[in-house]
């Protein structure tokens, strides 16, 4: 079998191949019919096209503020009859519930916060065709349920081609499909279709100005949202089910690694500190004198202030936990709605000076150490208890042995922003470095 595959190309070879065309109408409408009418109705969508994006004859961008695995539906629904070709992340394109989907719909894959120069070249052809490429400038969708700052380099990217810019505005998706928990929940979830750049309205913007308007665009928090709307959410029995994976530190006695969440509920082993999140999405406390942020997204900005300020403070700051580490395999598809199989173990540590592995892959001895200048943020493909990271180009999984991704994801964020500051936070969050050294 192996000098077997020694003569077969990869799955990952045949990928990089493979020419991309705009869809066929007909698959293109099976796929539409299916989301439309089977799937994305129970999520109750409300629909809004302020400029229609049939309107326009050639090449064009169409982005959003990407807030679930869902939200290709929504653009789908927005759009129709216009045949959008989607950008999803690369690793997707290797699992096996979802290639061949993949395949006949003509989706683009990118590399996640790389430069992807093989990603690049497919949506530069289909641009040559006149197409849509559809992406989200996030780079992935939302962990927290607010959005993060776009990638690097995409008002320059969105200048250079000089095409009509689209952008759809999401509402509520994130509460239907959260990335801790992957249970799906139901109310009102919203869509706006609208123009944002005609060509020269970007040419009289600079690079700068369009990263910052798309960021400030983009500004939103799904908790805080729904609660303005008073949405009342359905199936919220597991409504905390690994929220722990990211509210990793108690906010009573500031212990890490120490919140259990379960079912409905998160609590505190140290203090016993805790709340049952409500079917508003709201926090109700366990005691009387618990202490608790007003939602998880303000959980984990507190936690943000507390990483700022300890990785700061200690040159020799250090966290390091054991992991199982996972990969793409490259002569079958990965099944069971997996984005890596399993190939080894080992211990990941992040320091001053970048991130760390020593361990193993398919019985050998496997180590890398990555910079922050190029590794700025995380990639959580599908849920918060397991994250990814290119070594080489090539794709790997690290699944900790303790919910402790989110602490890893906030030290990444926050070393990258003290060494380099190329993926800058938003100005309206700099509270968060006050008093600190530029």
């Amino acid at each position: 079998m192996a000098e077997n595959n020694a003569q077969k190309k990869t799955l990952q070879q045949k990928l990089k191949e493979r020419k991309f065309k705009i869809p066929n109408p007909f698959f293109y409408w099976i796929y539409y019919f299916l989301m439309g009418k089977f799937i994305m109705q129970k999520y109750k969508p409300h629909i809004k096209i302020i400029d229609g994006i049939n309107e326009c004859k050639g090449a064009c961008f169409l982005i959003w503020n990407h807030l679930s695995r869902l939200d290709h539906a929504y653009m789908m629904a927005a759009t129709y009859p216009r045949r959008l070709n989607i950008v999803a992340g690369y690793v997707e394109f290797f699992r096996s519930h979802l290639h061949t989907v993949f395949r006949l719909n003509q989706i683009l894959p990118k590399k996640n916060y790389t430069q992807d120069i093989a990603g690049m070249k497919a949506m530069q052809s289909i641009i040559n065709q006149g197409g849509c490429v559809c992406f989200a400038p996030e780079g992935m969708s939302s962990i927290y349920g607010t959005n993060q700052p776009i990638v690097p380099g995409t008002g320059h990217y969105l200048k250079h081609y000089r095409i009509p810019v689209y952008y759809i505005e999401c509402r509520g998706q994130y509460c239907t499909n959260t990335k801790v928990c992957l249970d799906e929940r139901i109310n009102r979830t919203e869509a706006t279709l609208r123009l944002l750049y005609t060509p020269e309205q970007l040419d009289e913007k600079t690079d700068e100005e369009v990263q910052d308007e798309i960021n400030a665009l983009f500004r939103h928090d799904e908790y805080e949202w729904t609660k303005k709307q008073h949405l009342k959410w359905t199936k919220m029995d597991q409504s905390c089910e690994r929220l722990s994976d990211i509210c990793f530190r108690c906010p009573k006695c500031g212990k890490d690694l120490t919140m259990d969440a379960h079912g409905d509920t998160i609590k505190c082993r140290a203090c016993g500190n805790g709340a049952r999140v409500n079917a508003y999405y709201e926090f109700e406390p366990l005691t009387e004198d618990a202490v608790l942020p007003e939602s998880p997204s303000k959980w984990v900005r507190w936690e943000r202030y507390g990483i700022i300020r300890e990785i700061r403070k200690d040159p020799d700051y250090s966290f390091s936990t054991e992991v199982e580490l996972g990969y793409v395999p490259p002569y079958h598809w990965i099944p069971d709605k997996k984005a890596s199989e399993p190939c080894g173990r080992g211990v990941i540590t992040f320091d001053h000076q970048g991130i760390h592995f020593t361990g193993t892959k398919l019985g050998e001895p496997f180590s890398f150490d990555l910079s922050y200048e190029t590794v700025y943020s995380l990639i959580i493909e599908v849920a918060t208890d397991i994250f990814g990271l290119y070594v080489g180009g090539d794709y790997y999984e690290f699944r900790p042995d303790e919910p402790s991704v989110g602490k890893m994801l906030l030290i990444t964020e926050e070393m990258h922003r003290l060494h380099y500051n190329i993926w800058k936070n938003f100005p309206w969050e700099a509270d968060l470095y006050e008093g600190l050294d530029a």
